[in-house]
């Protein structure tokens, strides 16, 4: 039996997934707070007949299924979602609420597909555990909180994850975007990129606006320092070379005659290897204390890394492997994939694992929408980008496509060899 014999199940099984895919739509909840989605999940796999770990990292868990000699292959799926309101006017809208990490109470929505992650994983885990008899190996479904967070993965990992389930050959993982709902895209080498997010604080000293000789200013720093660190990627990178740094939030003082005690910098960087990555945070700790040198602050400035992204570098071995089985099922629509500009904490399970992994894309939305808007332009208006208040994709076919690609890309490596 094959990939594809397995996938003439989907249409018996897919009723019961849609549906699960609604109510999990229904009911998101945020990262480390993922207590009912993983209890639904715990429940299909322990009746499924899977070995069921739960708890790991908090709300992580992990189904094992042993089915003779073979490889030990991972799978993944993300199950957070967003504090976000939603709008897209379907009828299974969140309309549900959250504590944040705060302790504030905020909309909480589905934004970037976790919701369908779930159900494709459960689906290709139901359809290895009914056809045991066209596979042979060991099949880990991991699922896992917090990756909006960036620390999902490593919190499962330090839970000891190593100890609840057997080494795996390869891991896998998979993320529904923007893109035709019949389109399959991967990458060998760097395919999503490291992050970091970096909170500074700069120290003024504060005077009264009429007497600005009495002060230091540390809005006046913070806008030196921002402008200094809009010139790293143009004037200390190559030509070419990726690398991203945005300032995403200035806040200082809050009266128009009060010169204030210190101002605040919110930070992202972005990078496809881990050297750039290193050049750009030393960039920036150059900058910033070389301009508060030269403001004279009172004290040194402060850097807080936070929300820290590996880079998802996929293993070439694995990318060949996976590509041809894709291209075998989906024919032209699997295409290979642009590096993108996201980031994702899914490597930090395989590398810790000593794993080598393929991470890949599929899309949600419909194709003569999509083609229509690419031709004329429109496509940023017309396709919601994850994490959109209107981000939803198109149940069916999303649901088969990214269902049957995890199945495919299970098959490649635990099929029975005649």
């Amino acid at each position: 039996m094959t990939a594809a014999d397995l996938l003439a199940e989907l249409d018996t099984i897919q009723p019961w997934h849609l549906d699960f895919y609604q109510d999990l739509h229904r009911h998101p909840e945020l990262s480390f707070q993922e207590v009912r989605t993983a209890g639904l999940v715990s429940d299909r796999l322990s009746h499924l007949g899977y070995d069921v770990h739960t708890g790991i990292g908090g709300t992580g868990l992990v189904g094992v299924l042993h089915n003779g000699d073979g490889p030990t292959v991972l799978a993944r799926a993300d199950m957070d979602a967003l504090p976000v309101r939603e709008a897209t006017g379907l009828p299974y809208a969140s309309t549900a609420t959250g504590t944040d990490s705060t302790g504030h109470q905020t909309p909480v929505m589905h934004a970037c597909g976790h919701d369908m992650h779930v159900t494709c994983l459960l689906a290709a885990a139901q359809l290895m555990a009914d056809h045991r008899d066209a596979w042979s190996g060991t099949f880990i479904a991991l699922f896992q909180p917090a990756e909006e967070l960036g620390t999902g993965a490593r919190t499962m990992v330090e839970d000891g994850l190593a100890d609840v389930i057997p080494k795996p050959d390869v891991a896998l993982g998979q993320h529904v975007i923007g893109l035709p709902h019949d389109t399959v895209a991967s990458r060998p080498g760097a395919a999503l990129s490291a992050a970091d997010s970096i909170r500074i604080t700069l120290h003024g000293r504060g005077t009264h606006g009429s007497m600005p000789h009495y002060g230091i200013d540390p809005i006046l720093l913070g806008s030196a320092v921002v402008m200094r660190l809009n010139a790293i990627v143009s004037r200390e990178l190559p030509p070419g070379h990726f690398g991203i740094v945005t300032v995403g939030s200035f806040q200082s003082g809050s009266k128009s005659n009060v010169i204030p005690e210190t101002a605040t910098l919110l930070l992202n960087l972005r990078a496809y290897d881990d050297r750039t990555r290193q050049q750009l945070r030393d960039a920036i700790e150059r900058i910033v204390k070389a301009e508060c040198e030269a403001s004279g602050s009172p004290a040194p400035p402060e850097f807080d890394y936070t929300n820290a992204f590996p880079l998802t570098e996929n293993s070439l071995d694995a990318y060949e492997k996976v590509s041809a089985a894709f291209t075998e099922h989906f024919g032209n629509e699997a295409i290979l994939m642009k590096p993108s500009t996201v980031s994702e904490d899914f490597s930090d399970i395989p590398r810790a694992l000593g794993a080598p992994y393929l991470y890949w894309i599929w899309g949600g939305f419909d194709p003569d929408t999509y083609r229509r808007a690419e031709a004329d332009g429109t496509l940023s208006k017309v396709i919601p980008g994850n994490h959109a208040s209107t981000f939803a994709p198109v149940p069916e076919p999303t649901f088969r496509t990214g269902a049957s690609a995890m199945t495919v890309a299970l098959m490649s490596y635990l099929a029975r060899r005649s």
